[in-house]
């Protein structure tokens, strides 16, 4: 073997036994994930984080799995503690067959028949730290789902009073090998301050959004209990 392999490898082992301990699959969000092209995760019951940001005050990523009738679903949202960010706050919806009625706002694109099943953030949020990487987080929401039929669901994630910065989307709870081998190196680049947009002079920026009702079927609904994580 020649002796330039051997840093190599070295090198990717490293990486590959830092991703389990980090986040079991993290990942980075390359590019922005809107409503036509949605994160797809594969299997939403293995624990998967993607590392992401809210770059515009409209902005609202997008998660998209296959979901069967009665699976148990773990989502959750962690804030990386970078300065600024102590009352950064997103909400997520679950979108998809069978949820109840909720109200959104008009920005988020929502499945046709789907419903919605809005997650809040909590009033206060918990800290934890990370020892591999030695970087802290606030908990926010962190809610267990039972799904209510078969099909494809859609976590929609925005901030209701239009604040920009970074998060981490985590769904599921089964630990398995993977995620991205590079996550070390570009973790250092995540975790720096998001550029606050300027607000815009015309008028102020509303405590609210406006919202419209979400349909969905409830006859599966009332056979369910939202569980809380």
């Amino acid at each position: 073997m020649r002796r330039w392999l051997i840093p190599i490898t070295v090198v990717v082992m490293l990486l590959a036994m830092a991703v389990p301990a980090l986040a079991h699959r993290p990942w980075f969000e390359e590019k922005d994930i809107t409503a036509d092209k949605p994160w797809l995760v594969d299997d939403p019951t293995i624990s998967t984080a993607m590392y992401a940001t809210l770059e515009s005050r409209k902005d609202v990523d997008y998660f998209a799995f296959i979901g069967r009738e009665g699976q148990s679903i773990l989502l959750s949202i962690v804030i990386p503690q970078i300065a600024g960010q102590e009352n950064f706050a997103p909400t997520m919806a679950l979108l998809g067959p069978g949820l109840p009625s909720g109200d959104l706002p008009e920005r988020v694109v929502k499945p046709d028949k789907a419903g919605a099943f809005v997650i809040a953030p909590p009033s206060e949020a918990k800290t934890f730290f990370e020892p591999f990487s030695q970087t802290s987080y606030w908990e926010r929401q962190k809610q267990r789902i039972p799904l209510p039929s078969d099909g494809r669901y859609v976590v929609a994630v925005w901030h209701a009073k239009d604040q920009v910065g970074r998060y981490v989307f985590v769904i599921g709870d089964r630990e398995l090998l993977g995620g991205d081998l590079a996550f070390p190196l570009k973790m250092k680049s995540y975790w720096t301050p998001v550029k606050q947009p300027p607000a815009p002079a015309s008028m102020p920026l509303p405590a609210t959004e406006p919202t419209r009702p979400c349909g969905g079927r409830m006859d599966s609904l009332t056979r369910m209990d939202w569980i809380e994580w």
